[in-house]
């Protein structure tokens, strides 16, 4: 049975001096039925890099064929290519109850491939849900654990280190002027729609102690009504966290995380949102972003996940 949470939120109306209430349903990540994942028990499990990889983000080129997991459920991103470590390993202490493997992620080479900018570029590594697109109608959502290692383990730099994100198409909404029939000097306002993919996620940003205070990291959530992102909670505690984000048919996008690897409660939520004037549609994908400073030297923070899931929390 999904598990919904439902909490009140008043508006004040200002201009008529009255009071409204609006009930608003939120859902736990993890909820209903599971529909994809993958545990990274099976020891032939690999990951096969087709280089060099795609940038076609920085200079137009995807660089087919793209590289896939051994078990197609994880494959290269056209748009900026896979990280250049992808490897099953022992899983660190504290896992999963019974987990023996997990999946080190780690670049070196982000950017365009032989090029070093030395600025920070991402690589993304894509789950294939093998579902298809999931109408936000069913509630669909995701989970994931994350190990966080310990602060003298990063990247030595103040920079977003890690994404967790969604794929969702979505109709945007723009307003555009048009010149009016009757007279040239006059415009009117029209109501355009898009449709189109956008990424909400949430982003793992470090503060290093080089650049004065101390080591600290803390989360970005992408993005509120506004479409701003805004900042999360800090991360005051390494090793396993629990991160989840689920969509529902109001057109919301609602945010959890947790340390440990307890499974989420509406306690974990960190944000809902509208996620500016967007639309949310269907579901497509889930995804992970993986930052390093692209100076040719220089590792990305290691980071490594366990059992990520994909559930369908309802259909309707």
């Amino acid at each position: 049975m999904t598990r919904i949470v439902c909490c009140i939120s008043t508006a004040v109306l200002l201009l008529f001096g009255a009071t409204a209430a609006r009930a608003q349903y939120v859902v736990v990540p993890g909820s209903g039925t599971k529909i994809a994942g993958d545990d990274f028990e099976d020891k032939n499990w690999a990951y096969q890099f087709n280089l060099p990889k795609a940038s076609s983000n920085l200079d137009d080129q995807t660089r087919m064929p793209l590289g896939v997991s051994s078990n197609g459920l994880w494959y290269e991103s056209a748009k900026r290519g896979q990280p250049d470590l992808i490897r099953r390993v022992p899983t660190p202490p504290g896992g999963i109850k019974g987990s023996k493997s997990a999946l080190l992620i780690r670049t070196r080479d982000s950017g365009v491939p032989g090029v070093t900018s030395a600025k920070s570029q991402q690589d993304d590594l894509l789950f294939n849900t093998r579902s298809g697109s999931i109408p936000i109608s069913w509630s669909p959502s995701t989970t994931i654990r994350v190990y966080i290692p310990s602060f003298d383990k990063w990247e030595p730099r103040s920079d977003t280190s890690f994404g967790y994100r969604f794929g969702v198409m979505a109709t945007t909404f723009e307003y555009k002027d048009r010149r009016s029939l009757f007279s040239r000097s006059r415009r009117s306002r029209r109501r355009v729609e898009k449709r189109e993919m956008h990424y909400p996620g949430m982003f793992i940003t470090f503060h290093s102690k080089a650049d004065g205070g101390k080591d600290s990291a803390y989360f970005i959530i992408r993005a509120d009504d506004y479409g701003r992102d805004v900042r999360g909670p800090e991360i005051k505690q390494t090793g396993w966290w629990t991160l989840g984000m689920s969509l529902t048919p109001d057109g919301r996008i609602h945010y959890f995380a947790k340390p440990g690897i307890d499974d989420l409660t509406a306690r974990d939520r960190i944000l809902s949102s509208q996620y500016g004037s967007v639309r949310f549609e269907t579901f497509e994908t889930f995804f992970l972003d993986i930052l390093s400073k692209n100076n040719g030297r220089t590792w990305s923070t290691p980071w490594i996940i366990d059992d990520p899931a994909v559930y369908n929390g309802s259909r309707r």
